[in-house]
């Protein structure tokens, strides 16, 4: 590479507006091929547009942490995001009382499952302790995940690769696994979702219909907090043995 590409590429490296730019610029062109490909789940626009992402950075030796750090926007408007999703909930606010104790119950079998097996696959895999503690968090949020690794003594960012990876996984596997199970109703459907692969289960969801989105972003939300307690007490409960 000559020294003015060099010098140019150094400048866009430190420039937020490029990498803000390029990461919009992947998941539109990644969102186009999907819909030009009629929803083929291998091609989920979060999995293709991460896959460019990456191969951008492993070819420029971009460090991770440097575009984290100049794409910290994109990570700030989840939140937001995630308040926005009250708003469809909201809407099945009378079905969802009725179904308050089902829903109860799948969310303690579910997010008590996905720490669980996480914790168990890694440890008979070899993984140290703070592997499986940063794996344990897998199903919940981004945020929540990374602050639960944290406090408990993961690391963050591999529980980030975790989290994406079970999010993309369970996108892709979802419909195939529902149909296997005969399950119909949208508001199962949607709850799953988002109890098993959190921001981008509710993603597709929302491509089902607007009743599974909803309970997709009840599941995402409530799994974050079950998480938040259950974990705790499943260490302090491993304590003890």
């Amino acid at each position: 590479m000559s020294t003015a590409l060099q010098e140019s590429w150094a400048y866009l490296a430190d420039s937020t507006l490029f990498w803000l730019a390029f990461t919009v610029a992947a998941y539109l062109i990644a969102l186009k091929a999907y819909l030009r490909c009629r929803g083929n789940p291998l091609l989920l626009p979060v999995l293709t547009a991460v896959a460019m992402v990456v191969a951008v950075l492993y070819a420029t030796d971009t460090p991770y942490e440097a575009y984290a750090g100049h794409t910290w926007f994109l990570t700030f408007l989840i939140g937001p995001a995630t308040v926005a999703l009250a708003i469809p909930l909201y809407g099945q606010l009378g079905r969802l009382k009725r179904m308050m104790a089902p829903l109860c119950v799948a969310l303690l079998a579910g997010s008590a499952t996905a720490i669980v097996t996480g914790m168990g696959i890694a440890w008979m895999l070899g993984g140290s302790l703070q592997t499986q503690l940063s794996i344990a968090p897998k199903s919940a949020t981004m945020p929540i995940a990374m602050e639960v690794a944290a406090l408990t003594g993961g690391l963050p960012s591999l529980t980030t690769i975790a989290v994406a990876v079970t999010g993309i996984a369970g996108a892709i596997l979802s419909g195939f696994l529902l149909r296997l199970l005969r399950i119909a109703d949208p508001a199962a459907q949607g709850f799953s979702l988002g109890l098993s692969a959190h921001a981008i289960g509710v993603a597709r969801a929302f491509q089902v219909n607007e009743t599974a989105g909803a309970f997709a972003a009840l599941g995402m939300g409530l799994n974050g907090i079950a998480t938040a307690i259950l974990i705790p007490f499943w260490l302090a409960l491993l304590a003890l043995f």
